[in-house]
């Protein structure tokens, strides 16, 4: 999951603080003090995270894009210069920018706006922003909520008191809200010093930057491993008393199948898993995966020469062409299987199922499957030519019909029973939708179709919009449809298309 460093580089972020027996500091420098703080601890516990670092005023700057690299991240905070006043609004739309142009609306991202709490002034405040919100046209909207899932961490560099003496707080809280609740706001708790900022680091880091650790079980065979990015709890909302399902830290492998026969399911999210490294005396080692200094890299080395059953599961997987199921807590599964970066690097992946017994519902119920010898006869055939799967549903679904021919001779039996219905619920938009599908469908139509399929299916569209106008001839109820009369149809309707 990616992460937005926003960093609030306006004049008011220079106004000193009073710490006591040392020099002067100003707010700047102790936002400095816990995003350095934040970089050291992804540096060593979150190195699959890619951050990237901007900072703004009355307009923004991308000083660092997405890397990993902690390095160059440090350096571009130490350096940062003043400037003059804030505007936050352009500066949310730079990284709804930013995020959209490296990972598009469908990955997560997390946001650390860091900044004293000053609203700024005039137009281009955030209080200002706030107060046209509503009245913005489509092409100037404000950027939150922003177009792909987020989270936003506003990290104050000013305690609670400072915040509330004004309409501060009420304002950040207005962003949360306008992001659909994801995120928090945190302020300085006492004082304005360095022990206070470490304190709300600290809190952001338990909250959004704690590494997942967990161990993987197959019978005798344990590994303990990282879970990156950490998994998120899961709301069902079907419950009456919904709680969040988690992750639980102990993972059982519960049996293993073919790709094929699991195909490509429907899963909440996806991970990656890393072993992680003990030596004798149970310290943990890391991982390796990222850039190392010489020390750690002849760590790494050697624990790279001990057996570990991640690197075996992985391998076995990637050769056999298959998949491990996997327990994440009561009636919850995912899966295990390795998915290549390219031709020479793979990794071994995680994906969690939706919540329940029967996740796939062509596999059954996950409790019900059981070893392929167990069977009295091989269900994959003595060559393997057949698969068990999917399963055939008890009941037969609504759906699963043969195909409706809804032209005949004597009517347009479907689409009048469609118009009966809307018309009966007073659902007229569903005409009008379905009358622009079948108008894009006659634009759609082979050269080989049949010639009346594109004057019947103007003419059933036409009949419909007519219908969703409400006027008394076209949208009486006992009207009905009939097909249009052409050369083509032989003065009857159109037999099938």
């Amino acid at each position: 999951m990616p992460t937005v460093v926003l960093m609030d580089s306006s004049l008011s972020m220079t106004r000193p603080v009073s710490v006591e027996g040392s020099e002067e500091f100003q707010r700047k420098n102790l936002a400095v003090h816990g995003l350095t703080m934040l970089f050291e601890h992804m540096a060593t516990n979150y190195r699959m995270e890619f951050t990237s670092f901007v900072a703004f005023s009355s307009l923004w700057e991308l000083l660092v894009p997405f890397t990993r690299d902690y390095n160059t991240l440090q350096e571009a905070l130490n350096n940062l210069e003043d400037y003059d006043k804030t505007c936050l609004e352009a500066a949310l739309q730079g990284v709804s920018n930013i995020v959209q142009q490296e990972w598009g609306t469908s990955c997560p991202c997390q946001v650390v706006l860091v900044t004293d709490g000053a609203l700024g002034i005039g137009r281009g405040s955030l209080r200002h922003s706030l107060q046209t919100v509503k009245q913005r046209v489509e092409d100037k909207k404000f950027p939150l909520p922003f177009p792909f899932p987020s989270k936003l961490y506003i990290m104050c560099i000013a305690n609670a008191e400072e915040l509330q003496a004004t309409d501060g707080m009420d304002n950040l809280e207005q962003l949360i809200n306008l992001n659909g609740g994801e995120g928090q706001i945190y302020t300085m708790e006492g004082p304005l010093c360095l022990k206070s900022v470490q304190s709300m680091f600290g809190k952001l880091i338990d909250q959004a930057y704690s590494p997942f650790h967990a161990v993987l079980r197959c019978g005798n065979l344990t590994s303990d491993v990282q879970v990156f990015p950490r998994p998120e709890p899961v709301i069902i909302d079907e419950e009456v008393d919904p709680l969040p399902k988690t992750v639980q830290t102990d993972l059982e492998i519960v049996g293993f199948i073919e790709i094929g026969d699991i195909s490509s399911p429907p899963v909440l999210s996806r991970h990656l898993v890393l072993p992680i490294a003990v030596n004798k005396e149970g310290d943990e080692m890391g991982t390796g995966t990222s850039d190392e200094t010489e020390e750690e890299t002849s760590t790494n080395q050697m624990a790279g020469k001990s057996p570990n059953f991640c690197v075996l599961l992985h391998g076995s997987l990637k050769v056999e062409g298959m998949v491990a199921l996997v327990q994440l807590g009561p009636d919850w599964f995912g899966m295990l299987y390795s998915q290549a970066d390219s031709k020479k690097k793979s990794n071994l992946m995680m994906s969690l199922f939706e919540f329940g017994s029967e996740p796939l519902p062509w596999l059954g119920r996950v409790s019900q499957l059981g070893p392929a010898s167990d069977a009295a006869e091989n269900p994959y055939g003595e060559d393997d030519s057949k698969s068990p799967f999917p399963i055939q549903p008890k009941h037969k679904r609504s759906y699963a019909q043969n195909v409706t021919v809804w032209i005949k001779a004597s009517g347009l039996q479907e689409l009048n029973r469609l118009r009966k219905a809307a018309l009966a619920f007073g659902f007229w938009e569903l005409l009008k939708s379905v009358a622009e599908l079948l108008e894009r469908e006659c634009t759609l139509l082979p050269d080989s179709a049949h010639p009346d399929a594109a004057f019947q299916l103007s003419h059933a569209a036409q009949q419909l919009k007519l219908a969703s106008s409400g006027d008394s001839k076209y949208a009486a109820f006992e009207h009905n449809i009939t097909p249009m009369l052409t050369d083509f149809s032989g003065g009857g309707g159109a037999e099938r298309i």
